[in-house]
């Protein structure tokens, strides 16, 4: 069978990506997931704020005793001393270029304009493939209006483009009055491909302790059902590259993607429930139903079950929503 697929400008041998996760913060991981099978893979997050506080420490120990003595240089720190996220994921960036042979995305993750913006250059130099622009906002003021949102969104991608010659694509929320027109913008302001969808990690309340908790809930693939409406719609919309995220554990799920019209299919909780051997499986089991339905390649299937390909493309509009609640006994 033909599994390759194009994605962000990238022939990739398949369509299984892992996404950023805890799997990527180590070269022999990475590698691992490439001898599984993984067609590229997207690095953990570069936050926003781990930039920001690095400038921060390293402005404190340059100006710290400067004015005191001829040889102030010496008044710097070792680099252990402070924080150097930002250059360990630089350095592991070029680490795992070097070591694989599959293309490497670096993942750039903040919700303002600014200078961070810079470390998408600095992937570029590193030798990233593409970047993930993560813009993981939740607009919490009653002030902020639906258009700021958007605007938001929009402002970092040209941001981001302007400063890298490599393909961008964006991750994003569902939490949008109008998806579509979200899409259509971000298409038309640059994007190369958008990532559907984000996962807000909703946090839980310790009531003994009376605090507010983080808690990370792995997907199942009921999980996809977002994702699948979406890109079904937006498939033939938009220019862009669709690549789905949330819910993609078996080769099922990452059929009804690719019919719906993605390009690419991206696991992270599969991944790490089960290790990378599961996108071995997963692409068995891929290769063995093409093979039984007579599929030949990915691109024959891609797309046949989008909105614009299905005989009735009000079941994925109001339509849909009446007749399952109808049904439901």
């Amino acid at each position: 069978m033909d599994l390759t697929t194009q994605y962000l400008g990238l022939q990739l041998k398949n369509p299984l990506v892992p996404s950023a996760s805890p799997l990527s913060h180590s070269v022999d991981s990475m590698k691992r997931l490439e001898d599984a099978g993984a067609a590229a893979v997207v690095m953990y997050s570069l936050f926003e704020e781990q930039i920001e506080h690095e400038a921060d420490a390293f402005d404190h120990y340059f100006k710290q005793g400067t004015g005191s003595h001829a040889e102030a240089v010496d008044y710097f720190p070792e680099a252990s001393e402070y924080n150097l996220g930002p250059d360990q994921y630089l350095g592991l960036l070029r680490q795992a270029k070097e070591a694989l042979g599959i293309p490497v995305i670096g993942s750039l993750n903040g919700v303002s304009t600014g200078g961070w913006i810079e470390y998408a250059a600095k992937m570029q130099e590193a030798g990233a493939d593409a970047i993930e622009l993560n813009v993981y906002y939740i607009p919490t003021s009653v002030k902020v209006t639906g258009p700021e949102v958007e605007d938001r969104y929009v402002d970092i991608l040209r941001e981001v483009k302007s400063a890298v010659r490599i393909p961008v694509a964006v991750k994003l929320s569902p939490f949008f009055s109008s998806m579509a027109h979200v899409a259509q913008r971000l298409d038309h302001a640059g994007a190369d491909g958008l990532v559907l969808f984000n996962r807000f990690y909703q946090p839980d309340f310790d009531i003994e302790q009376l605090e507010v908790t983080p808690n990370v809930v792995l997907s199942t693939s009921d999980a996809i059902r977002l994702p699948l409406r979406w890109i079904a719609i937006l498939r033939g919309q938009v220019r862009t590259s669709l690549a789905a995220t949330t819910g993609v554990h078996t080769a099922t799920d990452v059929l009804k993607l690719l019919m719906a019209g993605a390009d690419v299919t991206m696991m992270c909780s599969a991944l790490l429930k089960h290790g990378p051997g599961r996108i071995t499986e997963v692409l068995q089991d891929l290769d063995r139903w093409m093979m039984e339905h007579e599929y030949v390649s990915v691109a024959q299937m891609k797309g046949s079950m989008s909105r614009n390909s299905v005989a009735d493309p009000s079941a994925f509009e109001r339509a849909n929503y009446m007749k399952a609640l109808n049904r439901y006994q």
